[in-house]
């Protein structure tokens, strides 16, 4: 009965969560967000209304001011094992190999190295860069450094993976690949996402639900379920009628902001 509870209860709870910075910039205010396991939960808004700021708490890189986050209806006080982050600007570091940043995380944990580095290959091959092992990020793509920290994230286990903007640093046709890739790197993996990003069409192509903050001060306006099959083609997702009315709607919405 409690692992029945436990697996019904959503993995990630913000409770009247608000955050001021110093000079009494308030970025969010009485945040309410249920976040189910097992799904991609993506956060959208206009610039500067705290998103990011939002994902940072969950993750434990920043202290709220008022309210909480739960992961597993734990209290979350700082970073843990169960979140992985996969930061907008790859956040590689520029002396390792490929491998070596892949396995970063597991070294830290104290992972041996044989073990790690099997660890590091599956997940390398997993997003696509086998005999890339031994390359440095300097002579990677943008889309394949973006790769190797999500093969990072991957390689620790972590339940949770939160994503800021992971796709922004790519151009528009790399992004669009990356996009399906992922969903296609999730039916297997079946990892709980959080994803920002500033585009409507890419909320809505590989959310579950699109949680859509107001301007800041941050509050969930409206969370949607976007009902899109992503078990089928992903492919086929943005020929799909309710893809196309999904991103209309959502941009009616967004736009009442930016006026």
């Amino acid at each position: 009965m409690q692992a029945n509870t436990i697996q019904n209860r959503p993995i990630i709870e913000v409770k009247e969560l608000s955050k001021t910075y110093p000079g009494r910039v308030e970025a969010l205010r009485n945040v309410n967000l249920s976040i189910p396991r097992g799904q991609l939960t993506t956060l959208l808004g206009p610039s500067g209304c705290g998103k990011t700021t939002l994902l940072k708490i969950i993750a434990g890189l920043l202290n709220k001011t008022e309210g909480n986050v739960f992961i597993n209806g734990q209290p979350v006080n700082g970073p843990g094992p169960e979140r992985a982050f996969v930061f907008q600007d790859f956040a590689l570091l520029p002396w390792c190999t490929v491998l070596r940043n892949v396995a970063f995380g597991l070294e830290l944990r104290g992972v041996p190295g044989k073990q790690r580095n099997e660890i590091a290959m599956k997940y390398i091959d997993e997003v696509g860069l086998t005999g890339f092992e031994k390359a440095y990020p300097y002579e990677l793509s943008g889309g394949m450094r973006q790769r190797v920290g999500l093969a990072r994230a991957l390689a620790v286990d972590a339940e949770i993976l939160l994503m800021d903007e992971p796709f922004a640093s790519v151009d528009e046709q790399t992004r669009r690949k990356f996009q399906e890739d992922l969903l296609n790197l999730l039916k297997i993996e079946k990892k709980t996402v959080v994803f920002v990003t500033h585009s409507i069409e890419e909320a809505v192509y590989v959310s579950d639900q699109v949680a859509l903050l107001g301007p800041r001060p941050g509050r969930i306006m409206r969370v949607i379920n976007t009902r899109l099959d992503h078990a089928e083609n992903v492919e086929d997702i943005r020929r799909d009628q309710r893809y196309l009315n999904l991103v209309e709607d959502l941009w009616q919405i967004l736009r009442q902001y930016l006026i």
